[in-house]
């Protein structure tokens, strides 16, 4: 899975269709690596170039700066788009993150919700325990759950 981390936008030089070697972070933003992206993981990238773009992932590697691409979509008909040497680069969420695991319809949510149970104070939790504890009848009713934040 991808990771997602807060305010990370950067300029690229790179041209062509290739690895893409990150410069610095646009002003109010990070770098990958400031932001929390370590060697070797794997991000959700989003490049700008003008009127063209890019969506996919891509392996983020500290020595040379440089992320690889793989690409899920873009306006080259879902090609790896030709930098013009002044490109945006961004970690982001899509589409398929959100959806992938949640259903939504109509303002409600649902899917698979893993709750950490704690043990009293061991600091061990189980969230198969909690869906354990939790019972939706075989009609499929909704269940409704509060959790108080102490």
């Amino acid at each position: 899975m991808a990771v997602l981390v807060n305010r990370a936008k950067m300029t690229t030089a790179t041209t062509g269709t290739g690895t893409i070697t990150l410069g610095s972070a646009l002003d109010g933003f990070q770098t990958f690596t400031e932001a929390g992206v370590t060697n070797g993981q794997t991000v959700q990238y989003c490049i700008e170039d003008a009127a063209n773009f890019e969506i996919g992932t891509g392996v983020f590697t500290t020595s040379g700066t440089t992320l690889t691409r793989s690409v899920s979509e873009s306006s080259n008909s879902d090609n790896a788009i030709n930098l013009s040497g002044t490109a945006i680069v961004f970690i982001t969420a899509v589409a398929a993150d959100l959806t992938s695991n949640v259903a939504i319809t109509g303002g409600n949510i649902s899917g698979i919700v893993d709750l950490a149970v704690s043990d009293g104070g061991t600091g061990a939790s189980s969230a198969s325990a909690a869906r354990n504890n939790l019972d939706v009848d075989q009609a499929g009713t909704a269940l409704a759950l509060a959790i108080a934040l102490g």
